[in-house]
């Protein structure tokens, strides 16, 4: 791990090659796991506020899953607030375009009607964000469902941190980000 600013990066961050393909994934992350993406407070807040401007950006299984269970929902494995899942492990915002995973939350985003794009544990996958005292850990979370990723991300021999730049800058600013960069180069040089 290295210290960066206010964080604790792991060194796959700096190396590992990762370029979300969605033709080859189809946004499986989206509809895999054991539980929907984690939600902090603040977005918690600002999706219950927004929800009448998403929903109609969502498809009939989410709003009907809505309806009965909310958006949100205790993990009872560790008591975070996650989004809710459908029965077949779906996000509830979940909506299928050709086949490929969208998000109700960041179509409405893009749309203009929403100023947030989507939850941060989200927008920064496959990075995972925890706190350890007064740090911000980021680790990479290496799934297989993002081989295909992995492949693209070597092939254009794009670095997982390059590649979540925006997110990156959103989560921990952009003299944060700036500082990561100039890190990143300094341990390419010394590992080739």
């Amino acid at each position: 791990m290295l210290i960066i600013g206010e964080a604790l990066v792991s060194e796959d961050i700096l190396e590992k090659k990762f370029v979300c393909h969605l033709e080859k994934c189809k946004g499986a992350c989206c509809v895999s796991g054991d539980r929907g993406a984690p939600l902090l407070d603040n977005e918690i807040e600002i999706i219950a506020k927004e929800i009448d401007t998403i929903i109609p950006f969502m498809d009939e299984d989410g709003i009907a899953l809505l309806k009965k269970s909310n958006f949100s929902e205790i993990d009872p494995s560790d008591s975070e607030m996650v989004t809710t899942c459908r029965a077949d492990g779906a996000c509830v915002f979940v909506v299928y375009e050709n086949g490929i995973t969208q998000c109700a939350i960041e179509l409405a985003n893009a749309a203009g009607k929403i100023d947030f794009k989507k939850p941060m544990s989200c927008h920064l996958y496959p990075i995972r964000a925890a706190k350890y005292g007064e740090y911000t850990v980021l680790n990479y979370n290496k799934w297989d469902i993002c081989n295909p990723a992995c492949s693209f991300g070597e092939a254009l021999n794009e670095p997982i941190y390059r590649f979540l730049k925006e997110p990156l800058i959103r989560k921990m600013g952009v003299d944060w980000y700036d500082e990561l960069d100039n890190v990143a180069k300094e341990w390419t040089k010394k590992s080739h």
